[in-house]
């Protein structure tokens, strides 16, 4: 479990170094500043839990099942919450109004939120 963890986070960190490049040099001229400060909150994010997976991936203080239902919720509060940043700051790019699925934005802020309450309840349960 803790190597597919790592291995995740590692992808999700990639893949935001990749996203905030394209941001930054790719991006600037296609969108407003607005969007590519919404831009940036998405890649934000997705490095921040890439991270908080990283931790997640090495702790022993975090049991296997624990560990596995904070992966879920963390994976599919980036893949929503990230991934509809960058499809809503891009919304010009597209012939399909991203606005109309915008709801799934803060869908997946409390999927993020649940995966970091879920660590804290787990870690004030335990016996020490």
């Amino acid at each position: 479990m803790d190597r597919k963890i790592i291995t995740i986070a590692a992808v999700f960190g990639a893949i935001a170094i990749v996203l905030g490049a394209f941001c930054a040099h790719g991006l600037k001229q296609l969108i407003s500043p607005e969007s590519l400060v919404v831009f940036e909150t998405g890649v934000k994010y997705q490095m921040y839990h890439a991270l908080f997976l990283l931790f997640l991936g090495t702790t022993p203080l975090v049991t296997e099942k624990a560990k596995n239902t904070i992966l879920k919720l963390v994976v599919f509060g980036v893949v929503l919450f990230s991934g509809s940043l960058y499809f809503l700051a891009c919304n010009v790019l597209f012939s399909f109004d991203f606005k109309k699925i915008g709801i799934i934005t803060p869908i997946g802020g409390l999927l993020l939120i649940a995966g970091w309450l879920m660590l804290f309840l787990h870690l004030i349960k335990q016996k020490r």
